[in-house]
């Protein structure tokens, strides 16, 4: 069978295959009428990212309502604001999940909880089919929730630079091919001073992106310079270390969006320019890249395809508990803008 394609959408509708990329990837400065028109016709056309979706209206057709079955708890160490990739992914989650009846409640895991090693006191163990986390880097905490005899599912979760794993499902965007192909493209144009911001220790994906950057330069035999490597997470960090530099590389990965606009500001200011200077590349494709000065060149997270993920992971794991462990990478995408253009 022939696999459905960005531009098989766009012949069928007589737009161009930039319209039906924006809408399929929820980017902003389409009409909602036609980012409607152009996501019911992938469906039918049953593009990758939303077959499923045409599987389950076909399936649910001859189906009687779905029994409730239980409550998912999301457990999260912080607020997930809109621009976070996990907001548009929940809320593709918790339609999947009622679908399959069950519903999804939220409950915040406070500084104070971490400390004392509580539950939040909105979350009940009994009522409870399964827990997923997001934002949640405390190992410690970690395997407390581990240890409860429920079903979880970590989307992202504490580094692994010790090798050691939790007893949990786990669920990552592919962290490794997309910085691999930018580190090789920006090596392929002469860029060979290349460095990282961004705290490796912080999570485990962002530790899979640090350790990605390395070995492609390890792998293309260009060493990497250690001054240009930012451990830093907070944006104080990040401009403390940035002033302190007597030059800068050609070019520099970020850990995500967030530092690499932080970084920006802060070269701005030290009278350096973005591309002119220094190129840039972040990570999530969050909202604020693609209306910042410059665009900002990044990876795209499938939001969508990273909940379909996490239900079958849930669901799987509720119905047949004794499978062992499975980490699930999805799909990501290099996405080139302004940042890293050359004039």
């Amino acid at each position: 069978m022939k696999r459905v394609t960005i531009q098989d959408i766009a012949d069928e509708l007589g737009v161009s295959r930039n319209t039906v990329s924006k809408a399929i990837n929820n980017s902003d400065g389409l009409a909602e009428a036609t980012r409607e028109k152009i996501l019911q016709k992938a469906t039918e056309m049953g593009y990758k990212q939303f077959s499923y979706i045409k599987a389950q209206t076909e399936a649910a057709i001859a189906l009687p309502e779905t029994p409730r079955k239980g409550e998912i708890a999301l457990l999260c160490g912080n607020i997930i604001a809109p621009a976070h990739f996990a907001s548009l992914m929940l809320d593709k989650l918790k339609m999947e999940l009622s679908q399959q009846g069950y519903t999804l409640s939220t409950h915040r895991v406070e500084r104070d909880d971490f400390a004392r090693r509580a539950l939040p006191v909105t979350f009940d163990p009994e009522r409870t089919a399964a827990i997923i986390c997001i934002e949640m880097f405390d190992r410690d905490y970690d395997e407390m929730i581990c240890a409860l005899d429920l079903p979880v599912l970590f989307v992202d979760g504490p580094n692994k630079r010790d090798g050691i794993d939790l007893p949990a499902d786990q669920l990552y965007m592919d962290n490794t091919a997309a910085i691999t192909r930018f580190v090789y493209d920006m090596l392929s144009r002469g860029k060979r001073r290349i460095g990282f911001i961004g705290d490796y220790e912080h999570c485990q994906s962002f530790f899979e992106r640090y350790a990605a950057f390395r070995c492609a330069m390890l792998m293309a035999g260009v060493p990497v310079e250690d001054r240009y490597c930012i451990k830093a997470l907070e944006p104080e960090q990040t401009s403390r270390a940035l002033a302190d530099l007597a030059e800068f590389p050609d070019v520099f990965i970020c850990a995500n969006d967030f530092i690499a606009a932080d970084a920006i500001y802060t070269l701005r200011k030290l009278g350096k320019s973005v591309p002119g200077d220094v190129l840039f590349c972040g990570f999530d494709d969050s909202p604020n890249s693609r209306i910042m000065t410059p665009m900002l060149t990044t990876v795209h997270i499938h939001t969508q395809i990273m909940a379909v993920a996490a239900m079958d992971l849930l669901i799987s794991r509720i119905e047949q508990p004794s499978l062992n462990y499975r980490i699930v990478h999805t799909e990501a995408e290099l996405i080139y803008r302004d940042s890293t253009r050359v004039d």
